[in-house]
């Protein structure tokens, strides 16, 4: 599959390319060689910048897995990814590092998100026996990050705020709902896929806690303003990874582990890793590099409006479409084209509000998909990019749909 896609991005590009070309614009030549080589310092300052932060996690890891934490913080989501997850035997260390990367995600902590969700595809790795073919559990848990499972998009939030928003937050319900609909929708494909039954007491068990808590936050936040939220939001996030890191310490300290010598020892598997990653970056951004530099996204996007349009339906969502388009490509183009359409058509239009929520509930699946499976080694993800598609079409739908619910 990776080699198919990767294969289709050069050619979309190249017929992109020849005809522009053909129209007299040359400048696309440059254009697109220029993102060639951006791409690969991009790669590298990516992998780089992934050293100092994979190493400290990865060493922080291995000192709560011999302290017995994670163990500890596993027993409580166990039972439902054992069920999500079958082929994981109960006890193994992945269900810790799994909980808490999807933990850091909830609560909006990237810098902690990815090294954690390295790990955990570490764990994986562990147990996979076609090391070089993606796993029913890794592509679950790569589709679970890529459904960009956030509970409070702060920084949505504060974008809309430097913008001037009249109330900045007043899109967190709608993303919260796109996010959900969102993550629902990868699982049901991998769980097609997979053959897996969602249908059980501890699934849907677990879904009434969660669904129950939601609501309990959702009505509790919609009391206060963005600025309030921002602060909660830091403080709570921070606070519990904080606390994650002294209990490792203080509890692998008085159960007498070697702290200084396992600490070290997962810093250097953190390295190692961290450099692993730039061929498979490198190899992902040099195909989005080339698709954006052709303009093969821009023809996308005419194309959609024109359609929309023949077809007779209302058209202000088409202006929120190239944010769309650019999130499951690149994270930083889809910010840039999120702020460009806050300034142009307004932060509290309805294309304003709109590429705010797409933001917010949507996620980089191809560079997601790129970093946790290179980190491993893995070459074939199997059905892992069509979910993961799955899931980004569904927040799109589900942000346009709740757009119009709320905005009109």
């Amino acid at each position: 599959m990776l080699n198919r896609i990767w294969w289709y991005f050069f050619v979309i590009a190249f017929v992109v390319i020849l005809g522009k070309v053909a129209f007299g614009n040359t400048s696309v030549v440059s254009d697109s060689v220029a993102a060639l080589f951006e791409s690969s310092k991009l790669s590298a300052d990516i992998a780089i910048g992934l050293v100092g932060v994979l190493t400290l996690w990865m060493g922080l890891m291995r000192v709560g897995e011999k302290a017995g934490m994670v163990r500890f913080i596993s027993k409580y989501t166990e039972p439902l990814l054992a069920k999500l997850m079958p082929e994981v035997p109960r006890g193994h260390p992945a269900y810790g590092s799994v909980t808490m990367n999807l933990t850091a995600n909830a609560l909006g902590l990237d810098n902690a998100a990815t090294p954690l969700g390295l790990k955990a595809m570490q764990d994986l790795q562990s147990i996979n026996p076609v090391k070089t073919v993606a796993s029913n559990a890794q592509i679950l848990f790569l589709v679970l990050n890529t459904s960009s499972v956030t509970l409070i998009p702060v920084t949505v939030f504060l974008y809309r705020a430097q913008q001037g928003a009249a109330h900045p937050a007043d899109v967190f319900l709608p993303i919260l709902i796109a996010t959900s609909a969102s993550t629902i929708a990868g699982l049901t494909a991998v769980s097609i896929a997979q053959r897996i039954s969602l249908l059980n007491t501890v699934v849907l068990g677990y879904a009434a806690l969660l669904v129950g808590g939601l609501l309990s936050i959702v009505a509790y936040l919609t009391t206060l303003s963005a600025t309030a939220i921002s602060e909660i939001s830091t403080v709570l996030g921070n606070g519990i990874l904080l606390c994650l890191i002294f209990s490792f310490i203080l509890v692998a300290g008085y159960r007498k582990v070697a702290l200084y010598d396992e600490f070290i020892e997962g810093a250097k598997e953190g390295f190692g890793q961290s450099i692993q990653l730039i061929p498979y970056i490198l190899a992902m951004l040099i195909a989005i590099g080339l698709l954006r530099a052709s303009g093969a996204l821009e023809v996308a996007l005419q194309a959609i409006a024109i359609l929309v349009s023949w077809l007779g339906f209302d058209t202000r969502f088409v202006d929120a479409l190239p944010t769309a388009i650019m999130k499951p490509f690149s994270g930083g183009g889809a910010r840039a084209l999120m702020l460009e359409t806050m300034q142009h058509e307004g932060v509290d239009s309805f294309a304003g509000r709109l590429v705010a929520i797409i933001q917010g509930s949507s996620e980089t699946t191809f560079y997601v998909l790129a970093v946790y499976f290179g980190s491993v080694g893995i070459r074939n993800g199997r059905h892992a990019i069509t979910c993961g598609l799955t899931a980004d079409l569904a927040s799109v739908l589900a942000a346009i749909s709740v757009c119009y619910w709320f905005y009109g």
